[in-house]
């Protein structure tokens, strides 16, 4: 391909490389804020889960059972939306990307309010399933952030693309820690106010369902779509068609006529577009590029969820059961610290160390740091066991936070599952066909990781830490799955 050159804009660098196309930032922008809403509405639960579901009453007293039961609750987004993300995603490759952004935001506000007004775990149930099955954003939303970036400013887009999680990482904890039980923690502002004594979850799910609106608006009003020639919903739904079809029996000559440019107009925007630029079937995605990128983030996906489920359910578990024993306003904080140094590592060094070491080099560095990770899990109980909340327990604490930081380092797969798609204009159904295997992992992660951690205090394999050997193998595996994608990006 030649490229047409500027008299005064040089696209070389003194070394050869192309110079960096500037990301469109207030698009980017955009997309960036509208991809808050899924974090804000995943993590804002993680800090009062557990109570919540002691509050149900359903373990009976139970305390070994409560893991089961949080470990579902989480699982069950995931679940429901493995079986949609693929069908939104190219869904969106044929009439666009804002219809079925717009689709999801609605579905996630409406879904946290139910979640908040459930009084049963069977409410909870419907709530988590109906928030997965509506929410096809995340594999729409990377679709778009491929088709608004190049070749030489897609890293820098990933390394911004963090931030929203990392924002929702941080806020999400400290809404859901903060805000749950406000009629006990607030006595003087909500002391009085049944509502909120009847519901003392709603107020916690209410703000990220509230930010969802709120998105739904800006998106609506200010988000460009970025697929070239996207079907209009009226015709893909087949009513188009139905009244074109009625209203031609009875048509004027003028009439046939707009019909006719209409029709025309149509034909040329979509079945006479290039085969390159046409979404292609899903069989002709299954290409050893993308199954590899998409194992690799399904692998990924695995071991990170694991953790994420695991860490708030291991701080809130009394001391000599095996976990630390924290309040939900602590886990909150704590999960919050997470969040603003793992945004500040992605923004300022994500892109630098991706560019230096290669993609690949920092995928298996992200997911070995996991090892780590996991290992400090029966340190911090052991020391919390002899020694109290000492200085070395907080030590502990803090390396494994820190530590945890580095797995966000493996989500550069992003950019081999983007270089991955036969085409542009299949990308929806490619980011939708590894978003599905990733949530189908992630649907497991959180149940088994769990269910497991409460079968090993129950029963007390391994010193209650059997949990953690199992987990550590799963991360030799991904380790070894990652050994299959190939030195560079492109494919070499």
């Amino acid at each position: 391909m030649t490229a047409q050159i500027d008299e005064e804009t040089p696209l070389l660098s003194e070394n050869g490389k192309r110079q960096p196309t500037p990301l469109p930032w207030f698009q980017f922008s955009i997309v960036l804020f509208l991809q808050l809403a899924e974090p804000l509405t995943s993590q804002v639960i993680y800090p009062f889960a557990p109570q919540l579901i002691r509050d149900l009453g359903i373990t009976q007293g139970d305390e070994s059972r409560v893991g089961y039961y949080v470990g579902l609750m989480q699982s069950l987004f995931f679940l429901t939306q493995a079986f949609t993300v693929l069908h939104w995603s190219r869904i969106s490759d044929r009439v666009g990307r804002k219809p079925v952004i717009l689709t999801g935001l609605a579905g996630l506000s409406a879904s946290m309010y139910c979640f908040g007004l459930s009084k049963t775990f069977w409410g909870l149930v419907l709530s988590r399933s109906l928030n997965g099955a509506l929410n096809g954003n995340i594999g729409v939303i990377k679709s778009m952030m491929v088709e608004l970036t190049d070749s030489t400013n897609i890293s820098k887009a990933y390394a911004y693309m963090p931030i929203a999680w990392s924002t929702g990482g941080t806020l999400g904890p400290i809404i859901g820690g903060s805000l749950s039980r406000p009629a006990d923690r607030f006595p003087n502002l909500f002391g009085h106010n049944e509502f909120l004594k009847k519901y003392p979850y709603f107020l916690p799910c209410a703000v990220p369902a509230t930010f969802s609106a709120l998105a739904w608006v800006v998106t609506y009003i200010f988000l460009k779509e970025t697929v070239p020639a996207p079907i209009p919903i009226s015709e893909f739904l087949g009513f188009k068609k139905e009244k074109t079809d009625f209203g031609l029996q009875e048509a004027d000559e003028s009439e046939d006529a707009i019909v006719t440019l209409s029709r025309t107009k149509n034909a040329q925007s979509t079945d006479e577009l290039p085969e390159s630029e046409q979404p292609l079937p899903l069989r002709s995605l299954l290409t050893p590029r993308v199954l590899i990128a998409a194992g690799n983030y399904a692998s990924l996906s695995l071991v990170d969820i694991s953790f994420r489920a695991i860490q708030p359910l291991f701080l809130s578990t009394p001391i000599h059961l095996g976990g630390l024993g924290l309040p939900p306003s602590m886990i909150g904080n704590l999960l919050s610290v997470f969040g603003i140094l793992n945004g500040l590592f992605q923004v300022f060094f994500f892109a630098k160390i991706n560019d230096y070491w290669g993609s690949k080099k920092v995928f298996v560095w992200g997911i070995a740091s996991t090892i780590p990770v996991f290992a400090s899990f029966p340190v911090i109980n052991y020391l919390a066991r002899h020694q109290g909340y000492s200085l070395a327990v907080w030590t502990a604490v803090g390396f494994q936070i820190v530590t945890s930081i580095v797995i966000s380092l493996s989500y550069a797969i992003f950019i081999f599952i983007a270089n991955a798609s036969p085409n542009r204009a299949s990308l929806g159904a490619t980011n939708g066909l590894s978003q599905m295997s990733v949530s189908m992992m992630r649907a497991i992660g959180p149940a088994a990781a769990n269910s497991l951690f409460s079968v090993s205090i129950a029963k007390g394999y391994m010193g209650g830490y059997f949990v953690y050997y199992v987990l550590l193998a799963i991360v030799g595996i991904s380790l070894a799955i990652a050994s299959l994608l190939p030195r560079h990006v492109d494919g070499r």
